[in-house]
């Protein structure tokens, strides 16, 4: 049997080596197809979500490789899917159906000792069932599945990359002080609040997980190398992209849900009126999990995020790690608070657009289907967005290709 034009001998070793010697048939093939689909999708991809639950990722790539027909697709979906959507998605993802890209995702897994995992093995987090047709297709793990398991007992802690002084103490404090009570520690591995975060729970000989926006073999920021080094050797350093895969806006974005979702409750400790970690916020809302945030001066525009959560957002105000725990009780977990998706969020540019940008150089002129297989949207949809960016100004059409504009 061939999955994705390569042979099984081919794609066997590599996958045992990444996911278990036991693996044989139909398990072998469906672990294979999944870390595939990492590759051709943009995480939290709806559609893909929904295919490979009513189809199996198995059937479903064979489906997207033979070009079947949409009408097929929304048939075994159960009429979950709109068959606009559908085609749609099928020209997002064509661009990318590219077995090389699959393999030597596999290969640079095995060489970094990479775990892949999927839904229903004992250390896939359960709060990734909330997402729904958003659950990541598969995660690929560096470090110890043990701490991955503590997932079920933990809580983020989020904020601002320029951390002020008070804010990267108060994280210290924060961290050190629940890792004490028995937490793990969530948080995006970047620079300020996330990297005090980590180090506060491994100085404190707790456990900690960072959550990645691009592939688990290239450690991004490059800054934090020696940190994310030590969580691989006492932590757990996932992500849903494959290794090989480049962080980008878009992804860094869904990378949010993640830490979101496999927490009991998420605490944002620094951030400023639009910082990112309000986009966690925001997914921590809309899952019902308990949402806190600590207060700052009020003249430190450092904390300007965190008093908006309180006052529009219905954030608690946490102060200690006393405070936070209460949001997440570990004896029974404790009930989340009602809260409600973020909205009222200022104008952000459409995903499409985010996604091209980031596709985009502004020194290497790019072609349109590079672009596409780049940003994971069909070549029609890339055509339009550029069309509309070079009349704004923000993108250039040379003889070799398209380059962002500077």
């Amino acid at each position: 049997m061939s999955i994705l034009g390569l042979k099984e001998a081919e794609v066997a070793p590599l996958v045992r080596a990444i996911a278990g010697d036991h693996l044989a048939g139909d398990a072998l093939h469906e672990r294979f197809a999944r870390a595939a689909w990492t590759g051709i999708v943009e995480p939290g991809d709806r559609v893909a979500g929904i295919l490979i639950a009513a189809m199996g990722a198995t059937r479903a790539l064979d489906a997207i490789v033979s070009r079947a027909s949409t009408a097929s697709l929304v048939s075994a979906a159960n009429g979950e899917l709109d068959p606009d959507d559908a085609e749609k998605a099928v020209e997002r993802w064509l661009p990318r159906l590219q077995s090389r890209v699959a393999l030597l995702a596999l290969k640079q897994a095995a060489r970094y000792a990479v775990r892949l995992l999927i839904p229903g093995d004992a250390a896939w987090p359960d709060g990734f069932a909330d997402l729904g047709p958003h659950e990541p297709l598969a995660l690929w793990l560096r470090g110890n599945e043990p701490t991955l398991v503590t997932a079920d007992r933990s809580i983020a802690l989020v904020g601002a990359r320029a951390a002020t002084g008070y804010g990267e103490h108060v994280a210290m404090e924060a961290s050190a002080g629940l890792v004490d009570r028995g937490y793990t520690i969530v948080s995006g591995a970047a620079y300020g609040i996330d990297g005090m975060a980590h180090r506060a729970a491994l100085a404190s000989s707790g456990q900690t997980i960072a959550v990645l926006a691009g592939g688990v073999d290239r450690f991004y920021p490059s800054g934090h190398e020696a940190l994310l080094t030590r969580i691989v050797d006492e932590g757990a350093v996932v992500s849903e992209l494959p290794c090989g895969a480049a962080p980008t806006k878009w992804r860094f974005l869904q990378r949010n849900r993640l830490i979101a979702a496999m927490s009991g409750a998420t605490i944002v400790l620094e951030a400023g009126w639009r910082s990112g970690s309000l986009n966690t916020a925001g997914h921590a809302a809309a899952l019902g999990r308990p949402l806190g945030a600590v207060p700052g001066p009020v003249t430190s525009a450092a904390s300007a995020g965190c008093h908006r959560l309180i006052r529009e957002f219905d954030a608690v105000c946490v102060t200690s790690a006393d405070d936070m725990a209460e949001l997440a009780p570990l004896p029974g977990g404790g009930a989340a608070h009602d809260a409600e998706p973020e909205q009222g969020e200022a104008s952000e540019p459409s995903a499409e657009r985010v996604r091209i940008t980031d596709a985009l150089s502004t020194r290497s002129a790019r072609l349109v289907d590079d672009i596409a297989a780049r940003s994971g949207l069909s070549i029609a949809t890339v055509q339009s967005v550029l069309g509309a960016m070079q009349l704004e100004g923000r993108a250039a059409e040379r003889a070799s290709g398209w380059v962002k504009a500077k």
